[in-house]
Order: C-alpha cells, then structure tokens, then sequence
C-alpha cells in the first residue's frame, strides 16, 4: 500500500510525524510520501519520508487564520499558485492508486477528497470543547457559535461522512461521541500531541499529612512557554519575564525554579537581554541544577533573589514534567502541558498567533486547566490561589488527561489506518 500524508502546519506535521512513525514499525508498513501544504515539511525530511509535491514557506508562518493582513501577506507570496501546484501533484499521485491521511483541518481534507483517493482524516484543529462540554453548551457563546449541532460544519461533516472516508481520528471523545450522531466513521483513539511526554512518576503532594511542610520546603517550579514563532515570541518573553517579577515579589522567601524550553529557531540572545534588564544575572553554569538532569550543554541559567531561572533548547519534555504550573504564551506546547494534569496561565500578547481571542479560545478547549489573566502582574495571585485549592488541583488534572488523552495515540491511530484500509499483516 502507497500512502500520501497531507498537513496543513507545524503542529500538524509533527502530529503527522508521529503517525508515520509508527506505520514505519507496523508489520504492514506502506510506502510513505508527504505533502506539506504548510511550510518546507522539514519534519517529514528529517524522517526520509520523501516530499511528493511544491512546498513552500509562507509569510505567515502558517497562521493566515489569525486575522486579514496575514492571508494577505500569503497572498501577495504566492500562496494561490502553490495551493494550485499542490492540488495538482495530489491528484497526479492519487492516480496511481494510493490512500490519503489528512491532518489537520478541512484543508487537507478537502485535498483528499479531491483526489478521488479513499482516505482517512486525523481531526487537529477542532474540538466540541470549543463549544461545550460534558455538562452542555459552554455560556455566554453567540448564537451562531456551532449552529449545525457541531463545531464541524455541514460541509465538514460531508466530507468525513462519504464513502471514500475511510476513518476520522478527532481529538477527543466528546468530539467522537458527537460526530457520531451523523454516521461519521468516528473513533476515540486519543491525541498523538500527548505521546512521548507523560509523567515518569508523578507527585501526590498535596495529600500526605505533612503536604503543606513539604510543600514550602521543596522549589516551585514554574515552565515558561513563550511560543516558537518569530518575532512574536520574543515579545511574548518580555511579558512573561514580567510575570516572574511578580512571582519573586510575591515569594520572597521561597525558593522559586524557572524552566523555558526554547524553540531551536530561536535566538537565545534577546532572551537573555530581555532577563538582564529585569535584574536577572547570568550564571557561570547549570552545574547547581545538577539535581534537574538536564541534557543540554548549552543551556543558560540565571539567578535572581532565591529563584533560578534555566533557558534550555533541547530539554523540552523535561521542562513540562518538571513544571508545577506554567506561563504560557503558546498554542500546542500549553495543550500538552495541561494534557499532563497541571494547570497553566495564559497572557494574552499581540499576536499574530497568541492575541487575546486564540486565548479566550483556547480557555474554552482546555476549560478549568487553563486560566486567562489580563497582566503579567496578575500571575502570582492566581499561582497562589491554585496553590492553596488542592480540591481545584485534583479537578485540573482530572480535566487535563480527560481532554488531551491518554499516551500512546499514534500507534493506536497507525492500527486502526491500517485497519481502515482492509490491510493485512
């Protein structure tokens, strides 16, 4: 079996990626190629999967949902002649008599219909948690907010429901249960987001009888996430890097511990800039963070009053398990971190990505795990007001894992495509 990936953006092909991984391992392994519509498909290269079409990045980056001028901007790029480009390589391939995964949203959907290829869809961008939850539709939503029955639209819920579509992964129950309703070849087999970074041996404090002793005597500490998009993210880091001024005030005689993995597209630079004008102070080492197991040699830390503060590019999953709560100014990395039980607070920023109205969104998919302050001042209170509320804590993390899935969803998704497809080992 021939199989063609398509994706439309970052999160979605790393997503993608996991999938492909793991077909890769299963003793029916098709022959994998991929299409990017988004982007240069570094992730798909880095695999050796070869690129069956035209790729190109974007103005945008990817994120021409966001608001005018970035589609705009990807028009005025050459964004109409590569969607025809791509179009026209799908169709070229499909004739050879392949199958499609598309990942993502209608785009790629869209695609895979087009093609006249029977295919299979992993749902990335939408969740009925946008629209309610499991006691009913969220308050205070307009109208029109999910006026079909659903937050996929009729023309959507076609595309999934025709006989070429063999299989549709969303990324969560509440959405499977729903998609249902319309004979939609749906199936809950969790979110590929969440594999790789679940908890080794994850801590219970708050219940021993000397929880709150231990408590104080122990580092809190704090994974900050300022997104991975440039120039954005560093504007993004200068409000968080705020925040931490407040939680130094706030905590003056705790020991605090600040983790910021760091996109490697990233320059460290204005970080460090942005940090030594808020009074933090570079140390000669990470050698007095030893404790932490950190496998980036290159990574930089800072010292301030009691609390440490450790800028690492490649230690991103040991950031989000150590973390007992985040700052977050980013879309995937704050899904997965609340995905882990614990809870993060959102600054809204200035966008392209992270504006005020991706957060509000973002509040109603992730619901209680995910707070929404209107200053970088304001993070402390709720820090310790979470911190007191281990009731509220046991709530987070039991929504967290409910809405993000458990680990291990991209070999489930690899199953049941192959089984979609009437595959035999």
């Amino acid at each position: 079996m021939q199989l063609l990936c398509l994706s439309n953006g970052h999160g979605e092909d790393a997503i993608a990626v996991r999938i492909l991984q793991e077909l890769q391992r299963h003793p029916a392994a098709p022959e994998l190629v991929a299409l990017p519509l988004v982007g240069e498909g570094i992730a798909y290269s880095q695999l050796g999967i070869p690129i069956a079409g035209p790729v190109q990045r974007m103005p945008s980056g990817g994120f021409i949902y966001m608001e005018g001028r970035q589609l705009l901007r990807d028009l005025q790029g050459g964004l109409l002649q590569l969607t025809l480009a791509q179009f026209k390589a799908v169709r070229r391939w499909a004739k050879k008599g392949g199958v499609i995964l598309a990942v993502g949203d209608i785009v790629p959907l869209l695609f895979a219909w087009l093609s006249g290829a029977s295919y299979v869809f992993v749902g990335t961008a939408k969740s009925e948690y946008y629209l309610r939850d499991e006691a009913g539709r969220l308050p205070h939503r307009p109208w029109w907010d999910g006026w079909s029955g659903s937050v996929y639209l009729p023309w959507e819920r076609w595309l999934m429901s025709n006989k070429r579509c063999k299989a549709v992964f969303p990324r969560d129950k509440l959405t499977v249960e729903t998609l249902k309703q319309w004979s939609i070849p749906a199936f809950d087999l969790g979110n590929p987001m969440m594999d790789g970074i679940e908890l080794e041996h994850p801590r219970a404090i708050f219940y021993e009888p000397d929880a709150e002793v231990r408590e104080m005597q122990r580092s809190l500490v704090i994974t900050l996430l300022p997104g991975s998009r440039v120039p954005e993210a560093y504007d993004n880091w200068q409000l968080i890097v705020r925040a931490t001024i407040g939680l130094l005030n706030t905590y003056n005689e705790r020991s605090l511990l600040f983790l910021a993995p760091i996109a490697p597209a990233l320059s460290l630079d204005p970080l460090r800039e942005t940090l030594e004008a808020q009074g933090w102070r570079q140390e000669s080492s990470t050698s007095s963070l030893s404790n932490l197991q950190l496998t980036d040699p290159t990574a930089l830390a800072f010292k301030q009053k009691k609390a440490r503060l450790v800028l690492t590019q490649t230690d991103y999953n040991l950031c989000l398990r150590q973390g007992d709560c985040c700052i977050a100014m980013a879309g995937t990395a704050t899904e997965q971190f609340v995905g882990l039980g614990k809870p993060a607070i959102a600054i809204p920023g200035n966008g392209p990505q992270f504006t005020p109205a991706f957060a509000e969104a973002q509040t109603r998919l992730l619901g209680p795990s995910l707070v929404l302050v209107k200053q970088p001042e304001d993070v402390a209170v709720v820090v310790q007001q979470l911190l007191r509320d281990p009731d509220r804590l046991q709530l987070i993390a039991e929504n967290g894992r409910r809405r993000m899935g458990q680990p291990g969803a991209a070999s489930r998704i690899a199953n049941g495509l192959v089984e979609s497809f009437g595959v035999s080992c």
